[in-house]
């Protein structure tokens, strides 16, 4: 098995129909780590308020995660705004899990990202949710249509997987916009706290660059495109689209570890 120093998960929306907990399971076989971060909305209780979807593969995530955090993988959880009634308990440990606000990770080659969430720079989920909350139910609704179009691209043999909700951010430009406003807003505050790059998730569009001299990088989601950030020995990070050919990956040299909290 490829064991990676770091694995980075956002947007699991676990309690949703959406929620591709298989393919996850699937990714966390095969990836043991050091560190695992888990950077928010792991559980949707938005969703979960309109009704609970909940099936057993959903509940073997999390106990493959509090199994890997009781086996000495160092498993810290950053709440996100869909499962943000747990950002109350920031500071504590449960069941070996830590949960932080937010954390400063060190990579192996002595780079220091912040993990964010990133709903902190969401003008619309930060002052307008019930806008918000109609956008989750819409994205939701994508995601279902979509699972009735793969059953039918299977049944006419048409290979690879094709994502509605992804077709639909490239090509509505007001989503494009919203998405780089995003990503510069992240990327103004990284600069000013003298860090060399962020990764976050929320907007669930993988994403791996180098912008003015940081990295930004974004891990995605397991409702729609599965993918996941992982961070080698040599500090390089990688992005890996499950049941696909890994997306893109930035070098870099090696030095030693540390990690803290972030104030």
């Amino acid at each position: 098995m490829p064991r990676v120093r770091s694995i980075f998960l956002s947007d699991i929306h676990l309690g949703t129909r959406a929620c591709q907990a298989g393919r996850l399971l699937e990714f966390l076989r095969e990836y043991p780590a050091e560190h695992v971060y888990l950077v928010g909305d792991i559980v949707d209780f938005w969703a979960m308020a309109r009704g609970i979807f909940w099936t057993s593969e959903h509940n073997t995530v999390l106990q493959k995660v509090l199994r890997r955090a009781r086996h000495g993988e160092r498993v810290i959880f950053i709440p996100g705004n869909h499962d943000e009634a747990l950002r109350e308990y920031a500071g504590t440990v449960f069941g070996d899990i830590e949960v932080h606000a937010e954390y400063v990770h060190q990579m192996a080659d002595g780079r220091r990202f912040l993990l964010v969430h990133g709903d902190e720079f969401d003008q619309v989920t930060r002052y307008h949710r019930w806008v918000a909350v109609l956008g989750d139910m819409a994205y939701n609704w994508l995601v279902r249509v979509n699972t009735i179009l793969s059953w039918c691209r299977r049944r006419l043999g048409r290979a690879g997987y094709w994502s509605l909700a992804g077709y639909a951010k490239r090509k509505v430009k007001t989503a494009m916009q919203f998405i780089n406003d995003f990503e510069n807003s992240v990327i103004h505050a990284v600069r000013q706290r003298g860090l060399d790059g962020v990764i976050c998730g929320h907007i669930h569009a993988a994403a791996l660059r180098e912008v003015g001299g940081l990295t930004y990088a974004n891990c995605g989601d397991w409702v729609d495109s599965c993918t996941a950030l992982v961070e080698h020995d040599d500090g390089r990070l990688e992005i890996v689209e499950w049941g696909a050919a890994t997306l893109l990956s930035l070098p870099a040299p090696v030095t030693e570890e540390v990690g803290e909290c972030a104030s």
